[in-house]
């Protein structure tokens, strides 16, 4: 069995040396694991296992996580569906370009309580050019990007994270805004 090697930074060493003392007071000749959970808990763990947990955990967090992919082609093709003001010229007609648009009117709307109907179509069609916040609204509400209450007067944004292709159209169409 192969060993991890861990490492033991210590601030301060005579705090450290005090805490190893009065531990080794109560102990008439520690065994070896019991001398490795008196070093942890000298160094402020609180065991040998809390120590090796806390060193795994900084290598996970210390791994930079690959970017993610991003369909370029599709970005693209969402893209120009709007003008250059930001706003969605026509309604595309591939279902993935209508997502990601879907996507990018979500991340215009105010996030936070609750609108009516009337104060949600009013801000998508000033993000739209078609006359069609309707259809906007209900593909939207099926996808779960705004939630309508039973009574359906009531709408209210979901925040979630958006897809890849969206984080990158919306970035683009920011620089337009």
């Amino acid at each position: 069995m192969t060993r991890d090697l861990i490492s033991l930074p210590v601030a301060d060493l005579s705090a450290f040396t005090r805490a190893l003392s009065r531990q080794l007071a109560n102990e008439a000749r520690p065994s070896h694991q019991s001398l490795m959970n008196m070093l942890a808990r000298a160094a402020g763990f609180r065991n040998l296992q809390h120590l090796h947990a806390a060193r795994a955990a900084g290598q996970r967090l210390a791994v930079v996580p690959p970017p993610e992919a991003v369909d370029h082609t599709l970005v693209a093709r969402a893209l120009v569906q709007f003008d250059a003001g930001g706003r969605l010229i026509r309604w595309p007609a591939r279902r993935s370009v209508q997502i990601l648009c879907l996507w990018a009117l979500w991340s215009a709307l105010p996030p936070g309580g609750p609108r009516t109907e009337k104060q949600i179509s009013d801000a998508l069609n000033a993000l739209h050019l078609f006359g069609d916040a309707a259809i906007l609204r209900r593909d939207m509400v099926h996808l779960g990007l705004l939630r309508r209450d039973p009574g359906g007067i009531n709408y209210a944004r979901t925040e979630q994270p958006p897809p890849p292709e969206a984080r990158a159209l919306i970035r683009h169409l920011a620089a337009r805004r």
